[in-house]
């Protein structure tokens, strides 16, 4: 009969930077990828912010994987519905090893962003480790289902929670788009800000210029 073991060892993961971290930072970005991209490349979507203000830090997804049948491309993965748990568990605490390597002793204005599979890693992150920001963008993705407001109540006031998606976006139906309302209206005390743009499933580099800017 076969038998499923767990065990635990040491893993060492990359993780990618965008400018350089100075007094002149006005904000600094976590911003966790979607499905299938590595985070190098998702940190181009950053490049057109004033590169002196704003500070980028992309956590690289664990699970990589070839896409395509010429193996050539390689994408990555946060989760899957494989040992969700667990594998929960090793992200996030991949997460806080990052963080902690690149939290500044005088935080400026702090964002967090996840757009489409990132969604779900930004918001379990922030709520189990009572992680303050600033602004808190959901683009594109879907919040976890086990998430309750208690778990945002220590969001401080000011902060802002935008969700965030295209208007032809083909993973966001009608049904999808209340059912993300209604939970981020609830889990963020009414807090929510949702916002359409015209488009397909695609990072809206204009709305991070946008908050960048505020």
């Amino acid at each position: 009969m076969a038998k499923e073991k767990e065990v635990s060892y040491t893993s060492t993961k990359t993780y990618t930077t965008l400018n350089k971290l100075t007094p002149k930072t006005k904000n600094i970005w976590i911003a966790f990828h979607g499905l299938g991209y590595l985070s190098r490349y998702f940190a181009k979507y950053f490049r057109h912010l004033n590169p002196e203000e704003n500070y980028i830090i992309v956590p690289q997804a664990p699970s990589k994987y070839y896409q395509g049948s010429d193996f050539k491309h390689v994408g990555a993965s946060w989760l899957t519905k494989e040992n969700t748990v667990a594998e929960t568990r090793n992200v996030l605490e991949y997460v806080d090893a990052v963080w902690e390597a690149e939290k500044p002793e005088v935080l400026p204005r702090f964002i967090v962003m996840g757009y489409s599979q990132g969604v779900s890693i930004a918001s379990r992150w922030l709520s189990s480790r009572k992680i303050q920001c600033d602004y808190l963008l959901l683009h594109s993705g879907g919040i976890p289902v086990e998430l309750k407001p208690e778990d945002f109540s220590f969001l401080k006031p000011e902060t802002t929670v935008t969700y965030l998606y295209g208007n032809k976006d083909p993973y966001i139906t009608e049904a999808r788009k209340t059912e993300e309302q209604l939970k981020g209206t609830s889990l963020f005390e009414n807090r929510l800000k949702v916002s359409v743009f015209e488009g397909v499933h695609e990072v809206n580099t204009l709305f991070l210029q946008q908050i960048a800017s505020m």
